[in-house]
């Protein structure tokens, strides 16, 4: 059960989407007041292949947490991590979802995860969707001027929009 969250002094809701990642995680920021959606922002936090990955789960942590600072978000949706061909890559991305856990935890920030189809059937009405649709249903869901990119940033504007529109109790 999903539980709306009130703020701001009235009933618009703030809901930061992450498509998590090490190398790039994407993160969008909308707006719900009633049955509106508002775009507010989105972007890509990166790090560099060269960087020990300590160093890299460090700045990942402390970038979010100045976007959780930035904009006081209600409510964080996640993509759940779903599958990966490659193990190095799946733990790698594990673990940067692991700091985004821990900022969202000590901000007492409630979580909502979607997988991956969930994300492209909300949006796109097919589970199966690529990114450049997912990315095109997302400027048209949100009448933006352009194309959201990079994709992960466009991914996570997805995520936000899924916990927007699902039925809140």
């Amino acid at each position: 059960m999903i539980r709306c969250i009130i703020s701001h002094g009235g009933n618009i809701m703030t809901i930061v989407g992450v498509d998590p990642g090490y190398g790039i995680l994407g993160y969008g920021v909308l707006e719900k007041e009633g049955n509106k959606i508002k775009y507010v922002t989105h972007g890509v936090i990166t790090t560099k292949k060269e960087i020990e990955m300590p160093e890299r789960l460090g700045y990942i942590y402390s970038e979010f947490v100045k976007i959780l600072d930035e904009f006081s978000p209600d409510v964080c949706a996640m993509e759940r991590l779903f599958f990966y061909k490659n193990a190095k890559t799946a733990i790698h991305v594990g673990e940067a979802r692991g700091v985004i856990l821990l900022a969202i935890s000590q901000k007492n920030i409630p979580l909502k995860e979607f997988t991956p189809y969930q994300v492209k059937n909300n949006v796109t009405g097919y589970g199966k969707a690529n990114k450049m649709q997912v990315q095109k249903m997302m400027k048209i869901l949100l009448n933006l001027n352009e194309i959201p990119k990079p994709d992960d940033a466009a991914d996570a504007l997805a995520v936000a929009w899924c916990y927007a529109v699902e039925k809140v109790i």
